[in-house]
């Protein structure tokens, strides 16, 4: 039996597990695999316009009607900042050159789009049975939308301080990100420059408890986990359900190129770094060589999400060429305990071995 009911309770669903939105491979196969086995099945709408994250929505709720999770950002647009933009694609300039492109090319601007208004009407035209959010809330007229729909609200918290924010603003549940999670960090209420800022963040065994003390609401622990013994250890500390990730990337549904796919494959414990260079926020990926060649965080990338626009045309011609050097590899730090199972089969496994592994401790 689960130790805490609480998420189950809330969201409608048998099990107590998250498929983490993971914007870009993760679309609704994936997404009704682990919906179909239990799980809270979730849809990244980011980098998806409407029209596209409807189709999605459509092709899961024609195979299932099981809660969904809609899950969407909420940084600010950034301002416009020609000298940073210059600086970077001047620091980039050599890897142009070494690829025959030319450095003063026009660029594509790389884009994620923050939840608002269009997005809303999705949510009150889909009305999924969560809503979830990335960097905070959005303003309180669409949240007082989204709550209208009938959605149940979370968000991620880095800190303690971010956890009793999201509490105060209305959140029904937490997820507690540790720092070992892969892909973008949600924090949202760092004064700076969020370069400066990654060294404090707090791994998911020290942030997870200090959350379920500071704040009413169930938390969701996530950064780490990645089996059985994570799950476990998690209840252990207070969690009330958990979300993976990086595991749900070993799926075969997972819409990952050959080129991540064996990164993960041959991850190392050690292997991975927050960086801001490929979006301009902090996130968590594979080590690779332009992460190795500049360092993980760089103040001349470009605020959030602009900093992919000048590395979009080195990452094509590197991986026509069969590498990965200016690809974002994301993924967190248990990549290692990854399986290549179904969505459906590998949350089956992890239930029934979390549910073996409790009922031992139990006696």
């Amino acid at each position: 039996m689960w130790p805490d009911r609480r998420i189950q309770d809330l969201f409608g669903i048998p099990l107590p597990i998250v498929q983490a939105p993971m914007a870009g491979p993760n679309l609704a196969e994936l997404a009704i695999g682990a919906m179909q086995a239990g799980a809270l099945g979730s849809l990244p709408c980011a980098m998806l316009g409407v029209e596209q994250a409807l189709a999605q929505c459509r092709q899961v709720r024609e195979a299932t009607a099981a809660p969904l999770n809609l899950n969407f950002f909420c940084h600010r647009p950034p301002e416009p900042d020609p000298a940073r933009e210059a600086a970077w694609r001047d620091r980039l300039a050599g890897y142009y050159r070494e690829y025959g492109l030319d450095p003063a090319m026009p660029l594509t601007p790389s884009g994620r789009a923050p939840f608002d208004e269009a997005y809303c009407e999705l949510v009150e035209q889909v009305r999924p049975q969560v809503v979830s959010f990335h960097f905070g809330l959005p303003a309180a007229p669409l949240l007082e939308r989204v709550r209208a729909a009938g959605a149940r609200v979370i968000s991620s918290a880095t800190t303690v301080a971010e956890a009793r924010w999201l509490e105060a603003n209305g959140c029904d549940a937490i997820v507690a990100q540790g720092a070992e999670a892969g892909g973008h960090r949600g924090v949202f209420l760092y004064d700076g420059p969020l370069q400066d800022g990654v060294s404090t963040q707090l791994g998911l065994f020290a942030l997870l408890p200090q959350v379920v003390d500071a704040v009413r609401v169930p938390v969701i622990a996530a950064g780490g986990i990645g089996d059985a013994r994570g799950i476990v250890a998690a209840f252990a500390l207070g969690a009330a359900a958990v979300q993976l990730g990086t595991a749900y990337l070993f799926c075969p549904e997972a819409k990952l190129s050959p080129l991540h796919r064996r990164a993960l494959r041959e991850a190392r414990d050690d292997g991975t770094a927050l960086t801001n260079l490929f979006t301009g926020r902090p996130a968590r990926g594979i080590v690779n060589r332009l992460m190795r060649e500049l360092g993980p965080m760089s103040p001349l990338a470009p605020e959030f999400p602009l900093a992919g626009g000048a590395l979009a045309p080195l990452r094509a011609q590197a991986e026509a060429a069969g590498g990965a050097d200016f690809t974002p590899l994301w993924s967190g730090q248990a990549a290692r305990l990854g399986r290549d199972l179904s969505a459906y089969a590998l949350t089956r496994s992890l239930a029934e071995e979390s549910l073996a592994m409790l009922a031992r401790a139990a006696g």
